[in-house]
């Protein structure tokens, strides 16, 4: 019996185990990074034990370290949540020597599934069709054969963009697995990604809880998740079902796991067998009634399923969005800053590792939340999804959010319409459009808040703060959100109440309420209260960043002409090219690991390299000069 569970990782999955670990009356050990002393998954856990080590490379991915805080802190099982050592086989098999209880499927399976290429020969000799790549053929997929995630995939439509896609591939899976074995595989354009959740016990039971589909990707990332697939019938998912199953009795699988596959039309391939806990399981727990969770830890005590393949059934339908701190207008890259407020809406489900003032830094993946609905269809999951991203307050840092709220909201999305190629394809809005009215809305809320803090001791008792006995001009704000710029002018009354213009418009307008975090107003009649944070000269009114016009001109960062800047802040991995060099159009210039994903830096035309101000170790901020081309 498990009476006290260590969890091997950390942030919203960490949480998610702990809150169904607690409600089964088991105690929690977190173990903790130095960089996450006061996250939230440190503070609820039973106890905590400090790994001495800022990085995830030099603390999660630490086995030692890790079961040295299980003894120390007399666990006697551990859950490995995902990623990180979950699916390390030697992890596990440690664990297991260590004389304590593993949270998930034998080493022997992961060891068997870890491998991409062995993977695949296992199924194909179990009958579960697989995708080849024929010789010349393309488009091709590189994948890293120890892989997943996203990490250490390229396609290639062109021979002659082979070669630095695997040596790219080779890179980010040797950082990101250790190991820099790569594999080709067809590459299918069109198709969608859809995977079944499989649950074993000791006792030989195996059953299948349907599928999932996760076709709106982007880096080969999952951002939307669903379940059920629009795409499978009955009859389909009875033959994804049995592909899956028959892949794990090919491995003897226990505990929970994942069979992906590309479904192309009715066709079906295996790509990949997750011997873990995916981040996606919430959408299979929302339609099926089950807590994965907790049948993992009541696999892992030795119990028999309580339920045959008969007994499961699928109701309505369940949406998941990845929120992720990351800027869809500048192709998706990682940001970074600090979470000023988040307060989540009502009618959702959140997973998250976040609370108000969480740092978001460069060291892991920047997920902030998963956010997930159930409703009756899908069309009005995916609608109240997008009504609770919108109304939680999530102020700091440039996110997704807006991108998601697009894509929920898109017909073709509605429709049933998704495939890998989605975003590309179909297009659907990076970033919120924000009309005049609402950006002079969301000034006029600002300009009242700025004035509240700015003349919050008023001198005289009874007047009013801004108040003056004299006829002065009106105290001005300007606001910048995009290319348009609102000016917002007001005069305080002694009866408390302001007299506003924004250009042509006049209302009334006065402060029933404010706080340094929130405000309450009426405007022209209409009584609104809002979440208002800001961080230096950025405003956040709701959901809509401002930023404030300085009442002075301000000196803007010195730019180089030719010069080719860093993204976002990281680590120089590489550099390909030296002063004098010639270049293409988009040659590799640099690469910068950020987050654990590469970025590359390409010539945007061709010329030749005048100056290489980055070197293989550097660590960079955001917007330091690498490269300077001239033509």
């Amino acid at each position: 019996m498990i009476r006290r569970l260590l969890v091997a990782n950390r942030g919203e999955i960490a949480r998610r185990i702990m809150r169904t670990a607690h409600a089964m009356g088991i105690d929690t050990i977190a173990v903790y990074a130095d960089g996450d002393v006061m996250a939230p998954f440190a503070r609820e856990a039973s106890v905590a034990v400090a790994l001495d080590g800022h990085t995830a490379a030099e603390t999660y991915l630490d086995a030692d370290k890790v079961l040295a805080a299980a003894k120390r802190a007399g666990a006697d099982a551990v859950h490995p949540g995902y990623g990180f050592l979950s699916e390390n086989a030697r992890f596990a098999q440690a664990v297991i020597d260590a004389g304590l209880i593993w949270v998930g499927p034998s080493p022997e399976a992961i060891a068997a599934m870890g491998d991409k290429l062995e993977a695949k020969k296992l199924m194909a000799a179990a009958g579960v069709p697989t995708l080849d790549a024929p010789e010349g053929h393309f488009p091709v997929l590189v994948k890293a054969a120890m892989g997943g995630g996203g990490k250490g995939m390229r396609v290639v439509t062109r021979p002659e963009e082979l070669d630095e896609a695997l040596a790219g591939a080779r890179r980010e899976a040797l950082a990101a697995f250790g190991d820099d074995t790569v594999f080709l595989e067809r590459y299918l354009t069109g198709a969608r990604h859809v995977e079944v959740q499989i649950l074993g016990d000791a006792h030989g039971n195996l059953v299948h809880l349907g599928e999932r589909e996760c076709s709106i990707q982007r880096r080969h990332q999952k951002v939307i998740e669903e379940a059920p697939s629009p795409a499978v019938d009955e009859r389909l998912r009875e033959r994804l079902g049995d592909a899956a199953l028959a892949a794990a009795r090919a491995i003897g699988y226990t505990n929970a796991g994942t069979v992906e596959f590309l479904l192309a039309g009715r066709e079906f391939y295996f790509l990949e067998v997750n011997t873990r806990l995916q981040v996606e399981h919430p959408v299979t727990e929302l339609v099926t009634g089950l807590d994965l969770v907790r049948e993992q830890l009541l696999i892992a005590q030795g119990e028999a399923l309580t339920f045959a393949q008969a007994d499961v059934t699928l109701t309505g339908h369940a949406v998941e969005a990845r929120l992720y701190a990351e800027d869809p207008a500048n192709d998706f890259l990682p940001v970074t800053g600090t979470v000023l407020t988040w307060v989540p809406a009502p009618g959702a489900r959140f997973d998250s590792g976040i609370e108000s003032g969480s740092v978001i830094g460069v060291e892991f993946d920047p997920m902030l939340a998963k956010v997930v609905t159930h409703a009756p269809t899908r069309r009005e999951a995916a609608l109240a999804l997008a009504l609770a991203l919108e109304r939680t307050a999530l102020q700091g840092t440039t996110t997704n959010r807006d991108f998601l709220v697009a894509t929920l909201r898109h017909e073709a999305f509605l429709a049933g319409d998704t495939t890998t190629d989605f975003i590309d394809r179909v297009a659907p809005a990076r970033t919120r459009e924000v009309y005049v009215g609402q950006l002079e809305h969301c000034a006029v809320l600002a300009a009242l808040t700025a004035q509240a803090w700015r003349r919050s001791a008023s001198s005289f008792g009874g007047f009013p703060a801004g108040w003056r006995n004299a006829v002065l001009p009106p105290e001005t704000f300007g606001y910048r959100c995009g290319d348009v710029t609102v000016e917002v002018a007001y005069r305080a009354r002694r009866d408390g109440v302001f007299e506003v213009t924004v250009g042509e418009k006049a209302w009334e307008a006065s402060v029933l309420a404010v706080t340094d975090s929130e405000i309450e107003a009426q405007v022209d009649g209409v009584r609104h209260r809002v979440a208002i944070r800001t961080d230096g000269d950025r405003w956040w009114v709701g959901e809509i960043e401002l930023h404030l016009v300085p009442r002075f001109p301000v000196k803007e960062r010195e730019v180089v002409e030719g010069g080719l800047v860093a993204p976002l802040p990281g680590g120089v991995l590489a550099v390909a090219v030296a002063v004098g060099d010639p270049v293409i159009a988009g040659q590799l210039l640099v690469v910068v690991e950020a987050m654990k994903m590469e970025h590359r830096i390409t010539a945007p035309s061709a010329g030749t390299v005048a100056e290489v101000r980055a070197a293989v170790g550097d660590q960079v901020a955001a917007g330091d000069l690498l490269v300077v081309l001239h033509d």
